[in-house]
């Protein structure tokens, strides 16, 4: 077996990593009111710090949640950018009883990471039985965290390399150099690229977990030599698709639809997506979690999540938000009906407890 040698240092494991931002924003759903009613005594002066994805995300939310939540309450609200899933400065704002932030919005393994190791770093919110928390279905939830975006793992291409021929359409057709002849990348990481061997292997999304990682091997063995670019980077990603570098990729698919706002012509193939999802969560022991709690409600109302489409895509995890978003946008969403339907999601304890093993596997594999 001969493959692409590493040109970067292969990323320590810590959690999966995070799906950057889009660039350009994608008009979408028309104004609506949003019907909000809290009046707490002392909310004036309070201020609460939600550390959050920066870029587009920072300027969605504020928009479509923080500045109207002030509005609404007089609790101002602080959008800060940090590492993708900051556990580690998390748990030392906790240890330390020094809380630069109050929320933080976090996927599930961070969730796992934060609260399964014999000492909580988060709050449970407590909010199962609010009437607008309820709506969100419970793969979205857990007890330390309310779901409130899907991002996801696609397989893209450019269509002008396979105009006059078949697309790709799943993990399958991207092992199969034979049918679908083209410059191809794959993530230079286990997570997401050891499910997309196991699907293109044959394996249906329901049995995926637990990743069988000799058969992952074995299929990655397959396709090694004709993967001509080992990507580390979402920027990596757009440029590579925007300059037509690659012809068909794994990639967050935030990056596809950056790089088709931008005039690229690329397509997403959304079978076999493998999503996980963004929680607000609540740091424990911040003074201000009643606070905190108030704005994950408001932040959680159907119209307010579509009205984040008039800035990217985004993954809503109200299922009446689509009620508020265009036809032509909502199909464009992670959470769509459609593309959730043959997508998979990705098992934040299954990698938790193998994620030490998987890095081994796969360095060692990428480095023979």
């Amino acid at each position: 077996m001969k493959k692409q040698p590493a040109r970067d240092e292969i990323q320590q494991l810590q959690q999966p990593g995070r799906r950057t931002v889009i660039k350009t924003a994608v008009a979408g759903a028309a104004a609506v009111a949003f019907p909000f009613v809290w009046t707490p005594s002392r909310a004036a002066n309070k201020r609460i710090v939600i550390r959050d994805d920066g870029g587009i995300y920072t300027k969605a939310y504020g928009a479509v949640f923080y500045k109207p939540f002030t509005e609404k309450t007089g609790i101002e609200v602080i959008g800060v950018q940090a590492n993708a899933e900051p556990t580690a400065q998390i748990k030392s704002m906790v240890e330390t009883g020094s809380y630069t932030w109050d929320m933080a919005k976090i996927s599930q393994p961070a969730i796992l990471l934060l609260t399964g190791g014999g000492k909580e770093y988060l709050e449970k919110h407590g909010l199962e039985a609010d009437p607008m928390i309820a709506k969100i279905p419970a793969q979205y939830m857990s007890p330390y965290g309310v779901g409130t975006n899907i991002y996801t793992t696609v397989l893209a291409y450019r269509t002008d390399a396979f105009k006059g021929r078949k697309a790709p359409n799943s993990w399958a057709d991207m092992w199969n150099v034979k049918d679908y002849p083209g410059r191809r990348g794959l993530r230079k990481y286990p997570f997401d690229t050891f499910e997309e061997a196991m699907m293109a292997d044959g394996t249906s999304p329901s049995q995926v977990y637990p990743v069988n990682f000799d058969k992952g091997i074995a299929s990655l063995d397959k396709i090694s030599k004709h993967v001509d670019v080992w990507w580390t980077t979402g920027s990596q990603v757009e440029q590579m698709l925007g300059s037509g570098e690659v012809d068909m990729i794994s990639t967050w698919v935030s990056r596809a639809q950056s790089a088709i706002a931008n005039g690229a012509p690329v397509a997403i193939v959304w079978n076999q997506n493998i999503w996980g999802v963004d929680n607000w969560s609540i740091l424990k022991g911040t003074p201000n979690a009643s606070a905190c709690r108030e704005f994950i409600k408001f932040a959680s109302d159907p119209k307010r999540q579509a009205a984040l489409v008039e800035y990217f895509p985004a993954g809503v995890t109200q299922p009446e938000a689509f009620n508020y978003i265009k036809p032509e946008i909502a199909k464009n969403c992670p959470t769509f009906p459609e593309n959730m339907k043959n997508g998979l999601h990705i098992d934040a304890k299954f990698w938790q407890e193998k994620q030490s093993v998987a890095l081994e596997r796969f360095n060692s594999w990428i480095l023979t």
